[in-house]
């Protein structure tokens, strides 16, 4: 059977976008409307003749609503095989009638969780009937077509304007995306149990779903495919809920390297101004300061060779002489809570360049879980959103850092959990001098993180390396003094770092030998 035509239709919904409009084409085209409470009541006070599901199956709904389609002249109406001879004669012997259309749309329970529901009124806004009647008519879209997303509506009138009828093409797409949605609702609801309302941080089964947003041209390379998904249920919002202001599609080395970009200026939503400049999903220049074009600025000057083609967050409004700065170089994608109109109008000149809107920063310390896929498995931990304070760290060298040398470390620091390991970060009166990224050991990124430096200096004509004087910043402990004997050379005077190697005092020793003020923070960041 190909065609089907639609003579019952039963809708139960809770989102009733386009509900009187679909019910006002249905009994155009002669459909008998069965419905259920405030599905019927909307529907009857549109004008149209309403049959209730009580009155279908002999029972009035009961128990609070809790029971009112779980019956045999529902669920025979929807699973009945048409052209089964003894399907056809059980229906004539319980004198059981055809559903041919089933439209449904869920109870809101992530509605319900995100608004801070008591749990009782989360437990009444679990669905039982709905996903029943879903899944019964989608396993049977042979013969009955099951519409969960009012965006399919269009497309349902459509076809029976067509021929009174459905196609099995529309059924077999309605029936895959029904048991999606119910496959996504029990996720959702098992979620909740297992975090919320159990408290664990890794159940048993994990459940991982998303809508799909959109497909990207290819993945991280062209003869990859790729898209773009959203969480299924509460979320918090960040790259991929941005509003594209102009520029081409991103493609999926901007989703990935613009997500790195916003995270880290995230660090500094609510302070000074900050610029974050990022290329390969490593920051490449980083500052803050007194305005977001000296930010900018300063940002730039730590590797304006690696900021070509970069990506660029900033934590304020984008205003119009920052613009016109990163208007300079090729910039791939800009990132901002805001834009006002005289950035907007500097942008504009650049056809290609990716502008997007956030409306807010994501918090830093916000939990959740890091997923990372594997042959054979997931690889599933919790956000590293450990932070430290001053008040965290404990001097271990014989020389106090100045207060200006401990703003530069903890400044180094913040970059530094955000850079690829083995990271190395130099900082010197808020703005990054020198970042060495992904390397095998900690002496190659300290040497690499100079050299950016030296070279820096070189391009910009100063008469030293902004490492001269600078702290800096390693993810994880020193193993040997070699790295932080690299960083004395290149000029720097204090060293952040978390500690706990068993060579601890060998690199305390080697601090203290070359006048170098040390602290640890008793707390690592590795980012692979």
């Amino acid at each position: 059977m190909s065609d089907v035509a639609i003579k019952r239709a039963l809708l139960s919904v809770s989102d009733k976008t386009g509900l009187v409009e679909l019910g006002q084409a249905l009994a155009a085209k002669g459909v008998e409307l069965v419905s259920t409470g405030g599905t019927a009541k909307a529907l009857r006070e549109a004008g149209l003749e309403v049959r209730d599901v009580s009155d279908l199956t002999g029972f009035p709904e009961m128990m609070d609503g809790r029971v009112k389609t779980l019956h045999p002249m529902v669920h025979g109406g929807l699973l009945a095989v048409r052209d089964n001879p003894e399907h056809v004669a059980a229906m004539e012997a319980h004198a059981i009638g055809a559903i041919d259309l089933v439209v449904v749309n869920l109870y809101p329970f992530a509605q319900t969780v995100m608004r801070g529901a008591s749990r009782d009124e989360i437990i009444e806004n679990i669905d039982i009937g709905g996903p029943s009647m879903v899944r019964s008519a989608a396993k049977n879209h042979q013969f009955v077509t099951i519409v969960t997303d009012p965006g399919d509506y269009p497309t349902l009138v459509a076809e029976l304007e067509a021929s009174g009828a459905t196609t099995l093409d529309f059924r077999r797409k309605c029936a895959a995306k029904a048991f999606s949605a119910t496959a996504a609702y029990d996720s959702m609801i098992s979620q909740w149990f297992a975090f919320a309302d159990q408290q664990q941080l890794f159940p048993d089964m994990l459940a991982v779903n998303g809508n799909r947003v959109t497909e990207l041209r290819y993945g991280e390379t062209p003869h990859q495919k790729a898209a773009l998904y959203t969480p299924v249920g509460p979320h918090g919002r960040g790259i991929a809920q941005a509003e594209q202001l102009q520029g081409k599609e991103l493609s999926y080395n901007n989703y990935n390297d613009a997500d790195a970009a916003l995270e880290l200026c995230a660090e500094f939503r609510g302070q000074d101004p900050a610029v974050v400049i990022v290329k390969h999903a490593n920051p490449c220049g980083v500052a803050q300061a007194s305005t977001l074009l000296a930010a900018w600025n300063e940002a730039l000057h730590c590797d304006s060779v690696s900021a070509f083609g970069g990506i660029v967050a900033v934590n304020t409004e984008l205003d119009g002489p920052t613009a016109e700065a990163i208007c300079e170089i090729f910039t791939e994608v800009v990132i901002a809570p805001s834009v006002s109109e005289e950035a907007k109008a500097a942008f504009a000149r650049k056809k290609n360049l990716r502008l997007l809107v956030t409306g807010d920063l994501p918090d830093p310390r916000r939990g959740g879980l890091a997923i990372k896929p594997i042959t054979g498995g997931l690889l599933v931990q919790s956000r590293d959103n450990g932070a430290i304070t001053a008040a965290d760290l404990k001097v271990v060298t014989k020389r106090q850092p100045t207060e200006q040398e401990l703003k530069d470390c903890l400044f180094a620091w913040t970059v530094a959990r955000h850079v690829k390991s083995n990271a190395i970060v130099y900082a010197k009166d808020g703005a990054t001098a020198g970042i060495g990224a992904g390397q095998m050991n900690r002496r190659d990124s300290s040497r690499i993180a100079a050299m950016k430096a030296a070279e820096a200096a070189e391009t910009y004509g100063w008469a030293q390396s902004r490492t001269v004087g600078s702290a800096v910043a390693s993810d994880a402990f020193f193993p040997f003094a070699d790295g932080l004997l690299a960083a004395a050379e290149a000029g720097a005077t204090a060293i952040i770092q978390p500690g706990g190697s068993i060579r601890d005092d060998e690199v305390i020793a080697a601090a203290d030998e070359a006048g170098l003020a040390m602290v640890f923070t008793g707390m690592r960041h590795f980012r692979h």
